[in-house]
């Protein structure tokens, strides 16, 4: 990343991100009242996260090296969701979610606490969505490249993939990249691979491969970092309304 764009980005960041702290506080009890009074148990959940990627592990030829994080965002699973059952996405009807999580969800009022990373520099406003480390081997052997869409770059509370695909990381419904769907997903046309994770990543990582590309150019990324904060509002306005 050029050294105009990082300062850029992160000076946005720290101005953003504490103006955002400071206006989002006052609802901080509000929220935390109904995801307690809903289901009873701890208001924040922190979850480790991937970050810039580093390298390569020096004792695995098939492990990459990322500057992990603790993630902060309002609880809106039931407590224990993943006890017994390890590490899982979640999905569009989850059953683990909760009726006010779920509210959270749709408006994304759960990330607010991740104002906090930003502010830390842990994350930044706009990147690639950090995903679970022990999640990102298995990705990146299923989609080539896949670490590469974290080079260089912080993950974000927004992106590119974010204000343009679905909730999942599914095209929206008469997108331009749905006419390539048959083509990006399930590549061997098997029928037990049908619907997996990977297919819903690989379009996602498209997106991001983009914006990385894309802000290697100063006043390229000027333009899409004030074009995906504009939309952003916008997408969760669109599924809200749903």
């Amino acid at each position: 990343m050029r050294t105009s764009v990082r300062i850029a980005k992160r000076a946005f960041d720290l101005v953003a991100a504490s103006v955002g702290l400071a206006l989002t506080l006052p609802v901080y009890p509000v929220i935390a009242a109904a995801i307690y009074l809903d289901s009873p148990g701890d208001v924040f959940f922190r979850q480790r996260r991937a970050g810039r990627l580093i390298g390569r592990d020096p004792d695995s030829n098939n492990r990459f090296r990322f500057e992990e994080f603790e993630m902060y965002k309002f609880r809106t699973m039931r407590p224990n969701a993943e006890a017994g059952i390890g590490a899982v996405v979640a999905s569009v009807g989850d059953t683990r979610v909760t009726r006010i999580g779920g509210f959270l969800r749709r408006t994304r009022l759960d990330e607010i606490p991740q104002l906090w990373n930003i502010l830390r520099g842990d994350m930044s406003f706009v990147g690639p969505r950090p995903e679970r480390p022990e999640l990102i081997s298995n990705l990146a052997l299923a989609i080539p490249f896949f670490e590469e869409r974290m080079r260089g770059v912080r993950p974000g509370l927004t992106g590119l993939a974010q204000v343009t695909l679905g909730y999942t990381g599914r095209p929206l419904p008469g997108s331009k990249i749905e006419t390539f769907v048959s083509s990006l997903t399930n590549p061997f046309k098997l029928d037990e691979a049908e619907g997996a994770l990977a297919d819903d990543m690989r379009i996602k990582a498209l997106y991001d491969f983009a914006y990385v590309a894309a802000i290697e150019d100063f006043f390229s990324f000027l333009r899409l970092e004030l074009w995906i904060l504009v939309q952003t509002p916008l997408a969760v306005l669109r599924r809200t309304g749903r």
